[in-house]
């Protein structure tokens, strides 16, 4: 076998690699971005997450991706939101929901 041939079994190999973690950790990004908007009460629209931008950490641990998925969700049915999920690896690091705050009036409590 040339080295030619080798490189690219190994570059191959690689890229199934990529494919097939990127595939796994998109999952998991769906399953938690479901389940944070099932905790805050809003709704999960179109069932799945987008990767909006791929990066590389060096940790402590070795070497990391790092994937920044975005997803849409409604706060009562109606107009899109947009919030964002940070994995490292298979780990969510970071997840951001921007919720309107309710102001208490003199009269609320």
């Amino acid at each position: 076998m040339s080295y030619s041939t080798l490189n690219l079994l190994i570059v191959l190999l690689a890229l199934i690699w990529f494919w097939r973690d990127s595939l796994r950790v998109r999952e998991i990004a769906i399953q938690i971005s479901r389940s944070a908007c099932q905790s805050h009460g809003v709704q999960f629209l179109d069932q799945t997450v987008a990767l909006h931008r791929l990066g590389i950490r060096w940790l402590r641990s070795g070497l990391k991706l790092r994937r920044v998925y975005e997803f849409d969700y409604s706060l009562e049915g109606s107009g899109r939101r947009t919030g964002y999920l940070v994995m490292l690896g298979r780990e969510n690091v970071s997840l951001h929901i921007d919720l309107p705050t309710m102001e208490r009036g003199p009269d609320r409590q």
